[in-house]
């Protein structure tokens, strides 16, 4: 399987916390962060997760990377927000009233989203996929949530290929794709042979494992054992989480 782990691998104490801390830190981090409304407490968690990444040791460059496609989709936000929420009129615009309401709650939803990015990735990235899911399995998360993440990694590759084979099937018959019916058909008749190739597969795979005796259970060999950083680090998060609650 060839699917590239830019920020898995390394030598800093947050690719060394156990990885099941680092998923409950993280969701309620972000479960914090996507509830708040004062701007102190979401710098002071942006500065946080700014930190956290640094000490991490992730390559800055990825990372920054990473932020200008998230905050590609919070660029259409900003064309329509500060023009649809009514209130005070901060300056106008091609005849269209832009109101300080709508900036101020364009401005929060920039910070938190980019404050829920750096904190993932600089948390999670930093522990394989697999290593993840073996954390969701011991933190006792519903079987067939941890099945259907497993899977999904497991055979995006395969889907990406079927995709790739079917583009180039394409070109060799001469496809270029433009602005006019038979292309959006054409496009319509890819999508259409992917679902159903990904819809065959999955039954034969269905069909391989319980050839080899899957009862609707994988069990996991590897097991995890918290050290005293690893709960150190939990507890002071916590406690910082919470603090952050309180105050709001």
């Amino acid at each position: 399987m060839n699917i590239i782990e830019p920020f898995a691998y390394g030598n800093s104490f947050f690719h060394r916390l156990d990885p099941r801390i680092k998923i409950i830190i993280a969701v309620m981090f972000s479960i914090v962060v996507a509830l708040t409304y004062e701007l102190t407490i979401l710098f002071v968690s942006a500065i946080l997760a700014i930190a956290i990444l640094v000490a991490a040791r992730l390559p800055l460059k990825k990372v920054f990377w990473r932020l200008i496609v998230v905050n590609g989709f919070i660029l259409a936000l900003w064309l329509f927000l500060p023009f649809t929420t009514p209130g005070k009129t901060l300056f106008t615009l091609f005849g269209l009233e832009a109101t300080v309401e709508g900036v101020d709650y364009a401005v929060l939803i920039t910070i938190k989203s980019n404050t829920i990015i750096l904190a993932c990735i600089a948390l999670l990235s930093t522990c394989s996929v697999f290593k993840l899911i073996h954390a969701l399995y011991y933190l006792h998360v519903p079987d067939k949530l941890v099945h259907i993440f497993y899977f999904s990694y497991r055979y995006i590759h395969v889907i990406n290929l079927e995709y790739v084979r079917l583009t180039n099937a394409m070109k060799i018959r001469c496809f270029i794709p433009r602005n006019n019916m038979h292309t959006y058909k054409s496009l319509a008749y890819l999508i259409g042979m992917l679902l159903l190739k990904s819809y065959e597969r999955s039954h034969r795979i269905y069909n391989a494992m319980l050839c080899r005796g899957f009862k609707g259970k994988l069990y996991i060999l590897e097991s995890y054992e918290i050290s005293v950083s690893d709960w150190l680090f939990g507890i002071i998060s916590l406690l910082f989480i919470a603090g952050l609650v309180v105050i709001q």
